[in-house]
């Protein structure tokens, strides 16, 4: 089992490269976006929320969000995007809000980083009675043959992060319900490599580690079959979402 102080130091690294992950990593597919809304009334928490690419699809919306988050270098990117938004910093184990505030909290991406049994009692607190939490991951479409071997390249030698089991959401929450979104990212070669630039486990490897890296990646981006000569690669992804309902 990874140390809790590993995990909070590759959690803490995205500090380091926040324009670089708002510029790379994909946004989130409408349906699985309003899978997570659903039938759900009241303002919104974007709980580790980054550069706010799930907390500006929710804006879209029409929806009131606010959105916590431990990076003062992420926060500063959402609030140039969304300087309506209400940002502070914070964690999932200890949100900055009031109790009974939101009707909705959502993670993105940022679940697996959380100790579960600080932060479910946190977000019950500010969640109002009946309210939800959400969460969700897009993943790599691995079973495409090339995009398996992008991920051994970019994870070369790290152990990465991503959960690829369900959550585990303990009472005072009811059974998590599951939804899945297949969809594609269309990047460029060099917004491929800036998708790898973006990794927890790229930012913390050493210089001559990550020119290896990106080094191999080129390499599959240029003789690889699938994406040879390509101007745009097309990175299929599928969207993990799940929701949970507070019990009372």
């Amino acid at each position: 089992m990874r140390s809790r102080q590993l995990r909070d130091l590759h959690a803490a690294s995205f500090d380091r490269a926040a324009d670089i992950y708002d510029a790379s990593r994909p946004t989130y597919p409408a349906e699985a976006v309003g899978w997570l809304l659903d039938g759900v009334e009241g303002p919104v928490l974007d709980l580790g929320a980054g550069t706010g690419k799930l907390t500006a699809a929710i804006v879209e919306r029409g929806r009131e969000v606010a959105a916590v988050d431990p990076s003062p270098e992420m926060l500063r990117v959402l609030r140039e995007r969304l300087p309506g938004v209400d940002a502070r910093e914070g964690a999932a184990e200890r949100i900055p809000s009031a109790d009974d505030a939101f009707g909705l909290v959502v993670v993105a991406q940022a679940w697996h980083w959380v100790d579960a049994d600080r932060a479910v009692p946190e977000v019950a607190r500010v969640l109002r009675p009946g309210g939800r939490l959400g969460l969700i991951w897009n993943e790599r479409d691995e079973s495409v043959g090339w995009v398996r071997e992008l991920g051994e390249l970019m994870d070369a030698g790290s152990a990465a992060f991503d959960d690829e089991a369900d959550p585990v959401v303990p009472p005072p929450f009811g059974p998590l319900e599951r939804h899945e979104t297949r969809w594609v990212q269309a990047l460029t070669v060099d917004g491929l490599l800036d998708l790898a630039r973006s990794r927890s486990y790229f930012i913390t490897k050493d210089p001559d580690a990550q020119a290896a890296v990106i080094q191999s990646l080129r390499r599959l981006a240029r003789e690889h079959p699938d994406l040879a000569g390509r101007d745009i690669i097309e990175l299929p992804y599928v969207t993990r979402s799940y929701r949970a309902t507070l019990h009372g």
